[in-house]
């Protein structure tokens, strides 16, 4: 049987990451690349077969791509895709930090409340006060404060491999809608099972100062389950992967059949017997006439259970057959109105009676 060790924590490998933009060289050589924003998805991974099959999904050319700093070369497609369909993974996909990176790597990674390289208060509050994400509107201080990174790693259930993509976007708006989304999901779900969702990059506008900034912001929408059965429990795996199937009666989900026969078998008495058509009749496994092949097989084992019933009561009690000493035989007497041994109305085929 296999072993694990309790103490690692158990993730999935990370394919690549899906992208809202990408950087072309500053004029400036002194200044660092300008950002471009895209209004489609970016996918890039340093598997090339993993971008080969992204182009054949979502449209674009597949090309070498050398990231920022001294990351390895890698490769990347510029989709046509605004939109994605995608799977949350089990346990806690969303992860977020306010950071500052330089060519040192990451200098400043903030909960909120304290910087957790240096132990300290929030930096950036503390400096420019509580609107300090505004400031990174403003280019010459963009690189003074901090960016609110959010990571969200989803299951795209056509790429190859088994494995998450990291979505990554660094507005603060989107960190503000993502863990909503994110932890209403998980309140109903627990953190266990997928929940199909959509990822989109939504143009937005802010009016503020008497400027009009236009920026895109990454949405999660959930995916072919209603807000009642998202919050109601983990889906079944079958609906994650295929919601709309679902939703058209192509998936078959109920519970488990009972063994209706075993348990009739099982019964002392035909009464017995009865329960069980009526328990079967109550989730719709039999037809309310009766007429079905399991009400039939039902119905004759309730008369075997009678006429076992019956001889029994007329076993061999010790005596030999024949009249008493006064010549009388015993004889069975018989009301001339006794009730004929059938299904009761609950459960006589064809009735609608109720118990």
């Amino acid at each position: 049987m296999g072993g694990r060790i309790i103490t690692n924590q158990r993730q999935a490998r990370e394919l690549g990451r899906l992208r809202t933009g990408w950087s072309v060289p500053n004029p400036d050589p002194n200044k660092r690349p300008r950002p471009v924003k895209s209004k489609t998805w970016v996918i890039s991974s340093h598997a090339e077969h993993y971008v080969q099959k992204a182009a054949e999904l979502y449209g674009g050319k597949v090309e070498r791509w050398q990231p920022q700093g001294n990351g390895a070369p890698q490769f990347r497609v510029i989709t046509e895709a605004k939109q994605l369909d995608a799977v949350l993974p089990g346990g806690d996909p969303l992860s977020q930090y306010n950071e500052m990176w330089n060519k040192g790597g990451c200098s400043r990674r903030c909960d909120g409340e304290t910087e957790q390289l240096s132990r300290r208060p929030c930096l950036c509050i503390a400096e420019f006060g509580q609107d300090w994400y505004l400031l990174r509107q403003n280019a010459y201080k963009k690189d003074k404060v901090c960016a609110a990174t959010s990571r969200l790693n989803v299951v795209l259930l056509d790429m190859p491999d088994m494995g998450v993509w990291r979505a990554e976007t660094h507005s603060f708006y989107a960190s503000n809608e993502l863990a909503g989304t994110v932890d209403m999901v998980l309140s109903g779900t627990g953190g266990k099972g997928l929940v199909p969702v959509t990822l989109r990059i939504e143009p937005r506008t802010r009016v503020a100062g008497g400027q009009t900034k236009h920026f895109p912001v990454v949405v999660v929408e959930v995916r072919g389950v209603t807000p009642r059965q998202a919050l109601s429990g983990p889906l079944p795996t079958a609906v994650a992967l295929d919601p709309g199937a679902a939703a058209e009666g192509r998936l078959a989900i109920e519970a488990p059949r009972p063994d209706y026969i075993a348990d009739a078998e099982g019964a002392l008495t035909s009464d017995d017997v009865r329960d069980v058509w009526r328990k079967a009749r109550a989730a719709g496994h039999v037809s309310k006439e009766g007429d079905d092949e399991l009400s039939q097989e039902l119905l004759a084992i309730a008369a075997r259970k009678d006429a076992e019933a019956e001889d029994d009561s007329n076993g061999d009690s010790g005596d030999e057959s024949g009249p008493d000493e006064e010549g009388i035989w015993d004889g069975e007497v018989v009301e001339e109105n006794a009730e004929r041994r059938t299904w009761p109305a609950a459960a006589a085929p064809g009735s609608e009676a109720r118990r």
